[in-house]
This record gives C-alpha cells, structure tokens and sequence, in this order.
C-alpha cells in the first residue's frame, strides 16, 4: 500500500528538472502521435482487404457478395464490407470496432472456421446485424439509398408501392424487407414471411 501512496504523491508532485510548457508541449506532440497512430490503425482496420484477411469471412459472406448487385453492376458503384457493416460517423465507428472485438474471439477459439461451423451459427450472426441494423434506421443502407433521390416511377409497382408506404409511416427500415440482400439468408424455417 505504501508504494502505492509513494507513485500517487510522485505523479502530483511538480516537476524539477523540466518547466510546466515543456511537459504541455511534450504531451500535445505525444497526443498527437498517439492520434495519428490510433486513426491510422482504425482505418487500416476498416478496409476490405482486411476484412477478407481471414479465411471466414473470405470463403463465405465475401464469395456472397460477389454474386450480388452490391458488387458488380452496370454504374461501378461497389459497396465493401465497411460501407454495409460499419458506421461512417466517428463516434459510432469507435462503438462498432469495439463490439466487433467479440468476432476476433470467434476466430481464436476457431467457432466459425469451417464451413459447416459457419452455417451452423449465421443466423445467430445473421440477427446480431439484423438488429443492430434495425436500431439504427439502417443507418449503412441510407448513407447510400435516400428515399429522397429515389425516382419511385423507374421501380417496379411492388417496390415502388413498398418504397412510399415505408416513407409514409416511417414504421419500418430497409432491413425490414431486405434480408438476404448481400449474403445467403440463413435456414429461415419457423420465421413467419420465409
């Protein structure tokens, strides 16, 4: 106990051999090391290439999404892994790449390394996102579909139909009617609708 009393006086003692601007000036340089370091890691992270980095994701959701309008289509546009699964804002990445530290877990203890173990568990993974989605007004989706650039004419009668009901009531979020839309649906027996 006593040598924790002895480090906690040290810490508020004064300095004596540098002034007070120096060790400011020495924590604002530190700072901004550790925040550029820290960004540059987050974005390191937030890429496909490193999302398809392990074998999991590459042999099963990614060879999906390859074969879906969201990979290749007549404008180029592509959405990666990040653009669907992780926050643009800021604030809400940080809470993103935290909760996504729980499937690291799951490639170290080898729970979805196979084939078969990852069937076994999508639609457990599958709801995870679905809710998250849910939660957030499918936040991912409307950072690229805004029901106000939409031209409700060009769709067909039933999405056009679905499209103004869901603007009009508000009640219901993309992920509503679009599971399934980048990746297999799970075994969705007992589900009412599937």
């Amino acid at each position: 106990m006593q040598y924790f009393r002895k480090i906690w006086r040290d810490i508020g003692r004064p300095s004596i051999h540098y002034s007070i601007g120096a060790l400011t000036l020495g924590g604002f340089i530190a700072g901004i090391f550790f925040w550029g370091g820290f960004n540059t890691v987050l974005e390191a992270t937030n890429t496909e290439e490193f999302c398809i980095s392990c074998h999991e994701m590459k042999d099963n959701v990614y060879q999906e999404l390859r074969e879906t309008i969201h990979f290749s289509n007549r404008s180029g546009v592509r959405a990666t892994c990040p653009d669907c699964h992780v926050p643009h804002e800021w604030t809400q990445k940080i809470g993103r790449k935290a909760a996504a530290t729980k499937e690291v877990w799951g490639k170290i203890f080898q729970t979805i390394n196979t084939r078969e173990k990852f069937n076994a568990k999508r639609r457990e993974l599958a709801e995870h996102e679905w809710a998250r989605l849910k939660a957030n007004d499918s936040l991912e989706c409307r950072n690229c579909h805004n029901f106000d650039y939409m031209d409700f004419t060009a769709q067909s009668p039933r999405a056009s139909r679905q499209h103004s009901t869901s603007l009009a009531d508000g009640e219901k979020t993309c992920i509503d009617c679009h599971k399934g839309i980048a990746h297999d649906l799970p075994d969705m027996s007992g589900v009412e609708g599937y």
